[in-house]
């Protein structure tokens, strides 16, 4: 079977297991440009951790769709959001996606009000937390974070 996709002008003919996705199509012509976005997760991930898996694959198929040279990213993580972090540590599964998200140079932030608040130790009950990974004020990280330029996106 041969499929055609008209994409940015282009009439793109191909066996359509071969077909390249719109996305793909972006940014390869580099539609999307460069991005610097945030992530914000405050919410509890849910029975399985629903919640946090979804945030964390819209996160990596940001990335595909870009390419990790093209994006930075930030993930802020207060409230309930800090239970991603508590729950990795002991769960191989989201392990695997924060490091491989942090392996593409995402960076995790984590809101030291949340830490005091809830008595929580990092370098104990979080996942891959280290001291330069806290932010003073969740609220007030994003609020920063969007005046330099990231654009605010709650998954």
């Amino acid at each position: 079977m041969i499929t055609r996709r008209i994409f940015a002008g282009l009439c793109l003919t191909a066996p359509a297991a071969a077909v390249l996705t719109a996305t793909e199509a972006a940014a390869q012509m580099g539609a999307y440009g460069k991005q610097k976005v945030v992530y914000h997760i405050n919410y509890p991930g849910g029975e399985g951790d629903k919640a946090y898996r979804g945030a964390l694959r819209n996160i990596q198929n940001h990335i595909n769709a870009l390419g990790a040279e093209n994006v930075e990213v930030k993930v802020l993580l207060h409230g309930n959001g800090i239970g991603l972090l508590q729950n990795a540590n002991t769960d191989t599964a989201l392990q695997t996606s924060v490091g491989s998200l942090k392996s593409q140079n995402v960076r995790f932030h984590v809101c030291n009000n949340t830490l005091v608040g809830r008595e929580i130790d990092y370098s104990n009950d979080l996942y891959d937390v280290w001291e330069e990974d806290i932010v003073m004020s969740g609220v007030a990280e994003l609020s920063k974070l969007q005046m330099d330029g990231f654009t605010y996106i709650k998954p």
